[in-house]
């Protein structure tokens, strides 16, 4: 990975995040109501960028690619998918960080693996 590559995956977590809250809070309210096509429109830009980054190895589902803008889905479809982008994009991370030996985690880069910090794994944080 290079600076670039992390730059988008930072941008594209917090993408998807944010609609994933968004999208949780409506799906509370009202999960079977369709989303409607300026929402899916975004929400299928940020998945289709999600999908180039993390590739085939990273994506939670290799026969989902976007969502239908003729069958709108639900609230908690698109909330449930997001979620599976959020776990495997976090795994996407841990598999590209590392330990410094005293506990601060970095991105590993071409660069200089110890030179961009980040959180620890999630499965690690307490």
């Amino acid at each position: 990975m290079d600076r670039s590559d992390i730059d988008i995956f930072e941008k594209l977590v917090a993408q998807l995040s944010s609609i994933h809250q968004e999208m949780s809070v409506l799906a509370k309210r009202a999960p079977n109501d369709a989303v409607n096509a300026f929402k899916i429109k975004l929400i299928n830009a940020a998945i289709s960028r999600s999908n180039e980054l993390l590739g085939e190895r990273y994506r939670p589902f290799s026969d989902f690619t976007s969502f239908s803008a003729e069958d709108l889905p639900s609230n908690s479809d698109v909330t449930f998918i997001v979620s599976q982008y959020l776990e495997c994009a976090e795994k996407f991370r841990s598999d590209n960080i590392a330990d410094n030996g005293m506990g601060d985690w970095y991105w590993i880069t071409k660069e200089n693996p110890y030179s961009l910090p980040t959180a620890p794994p999630k499965k690690l944080e307490g």
